[in-house]
């Protein structure tokens, strides 16, 4: 379906390729995914200098650190954000399978399910297009992941996939952009509180998710038909 636009833009990345998706090709069906974490600012600073009103979706699970809530009010402020959506679990789906709120010490994947994967699916319906933030250079899953590509008859942008390093922290000293407060406690990549610990290098910076653990995605960036059926089975 979106051949034309991948093979037309595909070249591009940061703001080169966000301004066209936004202001034209996927204008008004277009949303941008944000965790507010260790490096969202230079992405949520690239698309407030396109579009203010760009809508921006931010999952809060319950289970953010603190400094994370606070993070996302400062940021939201000092980029006039003005179509912040926070997106929560169902009460429902959480009184049902996770009462005690301890559904991650058990079965993380779940727990990713029912916080993150689903609420993000059931808000993206209706939007042709989503902005996430994801990076080469973060390794595992992510070592290859595409600027653009179709997935479920949605165009999944990565404007940053090919960034490095440097040029996020360079682009982060260029605008004077405020780091996430975890940074300076050592924390290089930020989720959910009970499943992040402070730690990770240069190579790899998501050492401290789901620490001990196989795991390395919360999901979102898996099929999500994929995944709905999962918790379909499971259930």
């Amino acid at each position: 379906m979106y051949e034309v636009v991948i093979a037309n833009l595909n070249h591009l990345d940061g703001p080169d390729l966000l301004a066209p998706l936004i202001s034209d090709v996927f204008c008004g069906n277009i949303a941008l995914v944000s965790s507010f974490g260790a490096e969202s600012a230079v992405l949520l600073h690239m698309a407030a200098s396109i579009d203010r009103s760009l809508p921006v979706i931010t999952l809060d699970t319950g289970k953010l650190f603190s400094e994370t809530i606070a993070y996302r009010t400062q940021l939201t402020a000092l980029l006039g954000l003005t179509d912040l959506r926070v997106v929560t679990p169902q009460t429902d789906v959480l009184r049902a399978l996770d009462g005690a709120g301890s559904l991650h010490r058990r079965d993380p994947d779940r727990c990713c399910q029912i916080r993150k994967v689903l609420p993000l699916e059931n808000t993206l319906t209706g939007f042709k297009a989503w902005i996430s933030g994801r990076k080469r250079y973060h390794g595992g899953l992510r070592a290859d992941v595409a600027t653009l590509e179709e997935t479920d008859g949605r165009l999944k942008i990565d404007p940053l996939a090919r960034f490095t390093r440097q040029q996020i922290e360079a682009y982060l000293d260029r605008y004077d952009l405020p780091r996430h407060p975890l940074l300076e406690k050592g924390y290089l990549s930020i989720g959910c509180a009970p499943c992040t610990v402070a730690c990770g290098s240069a190579d790899n910076p998501r050492a401290g998710r789901w620490s001990g653990l196989s795991k390395m995605e919360c999901g979102i960036h898996r099929s999500p038909i994929a995944t709905r059926n999962s918790a379909a089975s499971a259930a």
